[in-house]
């Protein structure tokens, strides 16, 4: 079988799994922690989060993700990897009743590939300067199949325990072997840039209510403030302070949306001490006022979630 075939076969096969586990318009859980599955059977409104280290393979359809001002394309032939917690915008691009959008996220942990790394000796290839956090690769057949057997698992609850964190090991070494490798690696190498810069971006995260201080942040990555400006850019496409705003705006956009929180409420408990300075954010980046953009973005849900 010549490697067109192969592919074409397991992306049908996968396809085939999605839509049996999920087969109602939406994002599923599963039984392995780390793995959701979406179908969806029309292009999606622009929908934002913050994106875990992960892997986002597309069995069909297509679907774009943004990040600052640069917008990723995957699809079948492709597939996301962020190596980072980065503040993305996600939007569907192809998908309809007949050909619903199939895909599937994969979460890791860097843990697991330092451990690839360090089994593989890939460790002396890693780059010294700090690339950007998401790449997008080519999809290769024995990804795809060891993809399909993780989905295979759900079959048989019983096996997950044991069995799923040895394909997922598989999944991520295929991750590791591709065109991109050497990105994704220098992300868990402890004393490179990025590695430093994913420890700081866990810091935001955690802390992103509280005021951002370039230099305490810099200083305790054993960076100076100069190169961890750079490299946060280089990483993120967005300065710190930048990345902080966009996780607090999207932040306060979730509890109003999900937790039916007041705008000014919101603004306070992401970090805001200004509710007005807070609008006037939040307009700028959305486009309209706090309560009317959730107001808009209900209805676009409950119209697209009535599709299912």
């Amino acid at each position: 079988m010549d490697e067109s075939t192969r592919m074409e076969q397991t992306l049908q096969q996968l396809a085939d799994l999605i839509r049996r586990h999920a087969p109602s318009n939406g994002t599923h859980p599963t039984a392995v922690s780390a793995l959701t599955l979406m179908h969806a059977i029309q292009p999606s409104e622009p929908m934002e989060s913050v994106y875990k280290p992960s892997i986002c393979v597309v069995a069909q359809g297509a679907k774009t993700a943004t990040l600052a001002d640069e917008t990723y394309r995957y699809d079948p032939s492709t597939y996301l990897v962020t190596s980072v917690e980065l503040p993305i915008i996600g939007k569907i691009i192809e998908a309809s009743p007949e050909i619903p959008y199939l895909s599937l996220k994969l979460s890791f942990d860097a843990d697991v590939i330092l451990d690839l790394i360090k089994e593989t000796n890939h460790s002396a290839s890693v780059a010294s300067e700090a690339c950007r956090g998401i790449t997008v690769n080519r999809t290769s057949p024995a990804l795809l199949e060891a993809i399909v057997r993780l989905i295979q698992l759900l079959n048989t609850p019983e096996d997950v325990p044991i069995l799923a964190p040895l394909v997922i090991r598989e999944i991520l070494y295929r991750v590791l072997q591709s065109e991109q490798g050497a990105l994704i690696r220098q992300f868990a190498t402890i004393g490179t840039h990025a590695h430093n810069i994913t420890q700081a971006i866990q810091r935001i995260n955690r802390q992103y209510d509280r005021p951002l201080v370039i230099e305490q942040l810099a200083k305790s990555v054993n960076m100076s403030a100069s190169a961890f400006h750079k490299h946060f850019k280089q990483v993120t496409a967005m300065s710190p302070l930048q990345y902080q705003k966009t996780v607090r705006l999207q932040e306060a956009r979730r509890l109003m949306l999900t937790e039916a929180v007041q705008a000014a409420d919101a603004a306070f408990r992401v970090g805001y001490e200004s509710p007005s300075q807070f609008s006037r954010e939040y307009a700028r980046m959305y486009g309209r006022p706090p309560m009317l953009d959730v107001q808009e973005l209900r209805n676009s849900i409950a119209a697209f979630n009535s599709l299912g």
